[in-house]
């Protein structure tokens, strides 16, 4: 077991120096992508600024925690990107013309040589943002470190991040038998962006319906959610348990989906 995971995290480290000396071949278009990254934050913050200055709270959320929440789901989300989104629009490409041959005939685990091969360290500044965002918006607290939190939030980040990654690598398989995947990344563009609130605002009589469905059926709405509340707001252990069995479950379902899809494909000599 050690030998193994020792094994796959030297590979992904060649990986990720391999492509950041691709991406240091083209440093302008680099330092581009890096800006845009810069200044989409910037206009994010900006606007929440606004928007508090008119109230002291959005769906009971006070401006730290709120804040907080917002750099917590940068530097998910920029996790995600950076690691998996561009591989995994890819997928469907190489399904179509065939490379995935070329891949399927590695002597490595075929998920992981899919959905990891490529770094897109344009996307990387978000993780740091995200993580200054955070930190800023827990001073502004006054927050007491509290080991337990701590513990609590890095666990369910860590379940958010496995959660994103099997509901992309599902939408992702289903390009075996679609070969073109413009539309299912829309979906994943649409359930990523409702990560980007709280589930507070689900609220009313026919919104709340509509939370629950993303929290209990489609959980989407767990990935940054539950690791921004237990650190600033509350720890609720039966949540935090629900998130690390949908983890737990999604990452199994996703990867059985994805055995069936490979099983389904017709490679190019076919």
């Amino acid at each position: 077991m050690v030998p193994g995971v020792t094994r796959y995290a030297r590979l992904m480290g060649g990986l990720a120096r391999f492509t950041l000396a691709r991406e240091m071949a083209f440093r302008g278009n680099f330092l581009v992508k890096v800006s845009v990254e810069l200044l989409w934050m910037g206009i994010l913050i900006a606007f929440y600024r606004t928007v508090f200055a008119k109230t002291s709270h959005i769906a009971n959320w006070s401006e730290p925690d709120y804040f907080f929440f917002v750099g917590c789901f940068f530097a998910l989300n920029g996790l995600i990107e950076t690691l998996f989104l561009e591989n995994c629009n890819e997928f469907a490409e190489l399904v179509r013309t065939g490379d995935l041959d070329f891949l399927l005939l590695k002597p490595i685990d075929e998920q992981f040589l899919i959905s990891c091969r490529r770094i897109d360290w344009g996307t990387a500044p978000n993780l740091v943002m995200g993580a200054i965002l955070m930190i800023i918006a827990l001073v502004q607290k006054g927050w007491v470190f509290d080991p337990t939190r701590v513990a609590a939030f890095f666990a369910t980040f860590a379940c958010g991040v496995a959660i994103a990654y099997s509901f992309m690598m599902m939408l992702t398989s289903v390009s075996v038998w679609m070969v073109r995947n413009t539309s299912l990344m829309e979906m994943w563009w649409l359930f990523s962006s409702l990560a980007r609130y709280p589930r507070e605002i689900f609220s009313g009589r026919w919104a709340e319906p509509l939370g629950n469905v993303f929290t209990f059926i489609i959980p989407i709405l767990l990935v940054s959610n539950v690791p921004a509340n237990v650190m600033v707001r509350v720890l609720d252990p039966g949540m935090v348990a629900w998130t690390v069995t949908v983890a737990l479950a999604s990452l199994w379902v996703s990867r059985r989906f994805f055995h069936v899809a490979l099983r389904s494909y017709r490679s190019a000599s076919s």
